[in-house]
């Protein structure tokens, strides 16, 4: 008997015959033999309903509040799912994340998982029962609703998987698994049947949307295995992408995969007075307001000045422009400019470790565009480029097209 944990998103439990397909599948799963726990999302729309209600209220009120109201999507699936189990003759129980004790850190709307009390899901488990469990939330120590950030009920799956040891973590989403690079982009972009940990977690931090970068982060951290599959293959015999150990990809693929994120902002601080300390003094304050840096570039300057480049998540950037402008006349820097119009796109690959030259081949097949690079950003296993948005189509293909990506 093995222990799977699935995690179904909001496509798939979008009406009440999804949720009745997404049963009838953990019903299958059972008639083999296995425990199985089940992590949804609201239903697609749902959290986008209740931000609008935020916002006709009270836009700017408290984190903690808002928290409590976006938590209710998933409290609404995991009774219909639990219902609609009960129905087919399959005992079944739901919890929210408070009641499973998911307990996060203070950080509202982009709360961390600290700890997991898997106790009661074991006892259901005993009984026969399937556990359905609200994905994207969480509870304080204090007892306050915590919400894990947009994408978090993968979080919280694999998060699962790894507290009740399963033995595989199952994402079901609205795609197949993996692909080279976004098919609504390159039409060519083929099925990746298996993944590194690794190489998930680049693609993933450079804009892959198929599974959220802090689940992957989890994953790789406990080695647990990933299997990414569509809920609306309703014979489970389709495609999947199995992201796991390095030792089981192969390893003479240079690349992979090419990642692309549009929603990335640039902010420069011109003339900073280039001592050390500079670059905390800068961050320091972005940090101390939950807002994520990805890139970062300091240049050598002039006259004992320097410029400091960094991007952001684009939802961040006016709350990012406000405290550079604040740090800016403390520092005494010359200037500060932003930009909202840049993309990122990254080649990503285990292979290209042992595979020399890939990085200028990249750099070569974008200026034969005419594509202008403004940052740039590698590791072992990718190449990451901030570029102008409008060019962003045409460099996936092109990349895409130069590293065999079709073939």
């Amino acid at each position: 008997m093995a222990l799977i944990v699935q995690k179904y998103g909001g496509t798939s439990v979008g009406s009440p015959e999804r949720i009745a397909a997404v049963a009838d599948r953990v019903i299958r799963w059972r008639q083999k033999g296995n425990d199985v726990v089940v992590v949804v999302s609201a239903m697609s729309g749902e959290t986008n309903k209740l931000v609008a209600l935020i916002n006709a209220v009270n836009p700017i009120g408290s984190e903690r509040e808002k928290d409590a109201i976006l938590a209710t999507g998933e409290q609404v699936t995991i009774g219909l799912l639990a219902l609609a189990l009960e129905k087919k003759g399959q005992p079944a129980r739901s919890y929210t994340g408070g009641q499973v004790r998911i307990l996060t850190d203070g950080a509202h709307t982009k709360a961390r998982i600290m700890d997991i009390d898997g106790s009661p899901i074991r006892k259901d488990l005993a009984e026969g029962k399937v556990v359905v469990v609200a994905g994207f939330q969480g509870v304080t120590a204090d007892g306050s609703i915590t919400t894990l950030g947009r994408g978090g009920s993968d979080t919280t799956g694999v998060a699962l998987a790894v507290a009740l040891k399963a033995d595989e973590c199952q994402i079901y989403t609205d795609v197949d698994g993996v692909y080279t690079t976004d098919p609504r982009i390159e039409p060519k972009a083929k099925h990746i049947p298996v993944l590194s940990l690794e190489e998930m977690l680049e693609m993933a931090s450079q804009g892959s949307k198929v599974l959220q970068i802090r689940s992957v982060e989890f994953a790789y951290k406990y080695d647990m295995p990933i299997r990414v599959l569509s809920s609306f293959d309703e014979t489970d015999t389709g495609k999947s992408t199995l992201v796991t150990r390095e030792d089981e990809v192969m390893e003479e693929v240079s690349v992979r995969g090419i990642a692309f994120n549009r929603d990335e902002a640039q902010l420069t601080v011109q003339g900073v007075p280039d001592r050390p300390g500079v670059a905390y003094q800068i961050l320091g304050p972005i940090s101390d307001a939950n807002i994520e840096v990805d890139m970062i570039v300091q240049n050598s300057g002039s006259n004992s000045t320097t410029d400091f480049t960094f991007t952001v998540h684009r939802n961040d950037y006016h709350k990012a422009t406000q405290i550079l402008a604040r740090t800016c006349e403390a520092l005494g820097a010359r200037a500060w400019e932003g930009d909202e119009s840049i993309a990122k796109v990254a080649i990503v690959g285990a292979g290209m470790r042992s595979h020399a030259g890939i990085a200028s081949k990249m750099f070569k097949v974008l200026a034969d565009e005419g594509i202008n690079i403004h940052m740039i950003s590698t590791s072992e296993i990718k190449v990451a480029v901030v570029i102008d948005e409008k060019y962003l189509e045409l460099a996936v293909r092109v990349l895409h097209q130069a590293f065999g990506l079709s073939s």
